[in-house]
């Protein structure tokens, strides 16, 4: 015969609080095997416990309720396995973008005024395969992988030769509204084939202030600082997307520290002399 308890009882025994019981019921999560018609007190059984005691954990995993209905409602250990392998891939991405933000941190707040070397240069118009869509800011990072790894495969499943890094070109929108279009792309010689988002396009020539910086994205708005600086002291800034180059990055290694990314500020430049491609440093 089970045993019932009222809910303030079920809450000591599963350590929920009452609060969160209601709200459990509410959305059909852990219902009450029992509510008095009259009293409308809910009444949960000892065999319940288990089911809350495995929420009470999936909770301190930080997944979600939605997900741990589903968990709940899978027929089977493996489809239980899959949601449960999927969360804690998504908790371990989040745990390395802490970590870099952690690190990034203490490298700014013990060299703040690491200054970069900044050089003028124009980019000559490119062909490219791309891939462009409007993004929300939050998703930038899962989507840029995702943009640069469906192209390099495209790169592959074509035989096209690569003329030089990839790169990626992001609007104003982006920062100012937190939406934006994003076009990442890698140089390519001779036709490509466009094929599902991947499509064949000329990247535009682009006038750019240009800083080296090393290691992981998380801290690049360090050098977007300095760049802006930059291009403010020598009263050069124009409106235009920044440019970015990842000379080595995310297709190359999953060691961030290795990583080597050009950025581009858009600026007005006035010392054509150097040619197409030339570039000249400035303090």
């Amino acid at each position: 015969m089970q045993a019932l308890f009222a809910i303030g009882d079920f809450s000591r025994a599963t350590q929920l609080s009452v609060k969160t019981l209601r709200h459990y019921h509410e959305i059909s999560l852990l219902e009450p095997t029992e509510i008095d018609p009259d009293s409308g007190y809910r009444y949960y059984s000892d065999e319940q416990l288990p089911t809350a005691q495995v929420i009470r954990r999936l909770r301190g995993l930080q997944m979600p309720l939605p997900d741990i209905k589903a968990f709940l409602a899978s027929p089977d250990g493996e489809g239980r396995n899959r949601l449960i392998v999927a969360h804690l891939e998504r908790l371990e991405t989040d745990l390395a973008q802490t970590q870099a933000a952690v690190t990034g941190l203490h490298r700014l707040l013990e060299d703040p005024q690491r200054l970069r070397e900044v050089t003028h240069r124009t980019l000559p118009a490119t062909t490219a395969i791309a891939i462009e869509e409007t993004i929300d800011y939050a998703q930038i990072v899962s989507w840029w992988q995702g943009a640069l790894a469906e192209l390099q495969a495209t790169a592959d499943a074509q035989g096209l030769r690569t003329t030089g890094p990839p790169g990626g070109i992001y609007a104003t929108e982006l920062f100012e509204e937190g939406r934006g279009v994003v076009t990442i792309f890698i140089p390519i010689e001779g036709h490509a084939e466009a094929i599902g988002r991947v499509s064949a396009r000329e990247i535009p020539a682009a006038e750019l202030a240009v800083a080296l910086h090393r290691g992981s994205l998380a801290d690049v708005d360090v050098t977007y600082g300095q760049l802006a600086t930059h291009a403010a002291n020598h009263e050069i800034g124009v409106d235009g997307p920044i440019r970015e180059r990842y000379l080595t990055g995310y297709l190359d290694t999953t060691d961030q520290d290795q990583w080597r990314t050009e950025i581009g500020w858009p600026i007005f430049r006035a010392d054509h002399d150097a040619g197409a491609t030339g570039e000249s440093a400035r303090p």
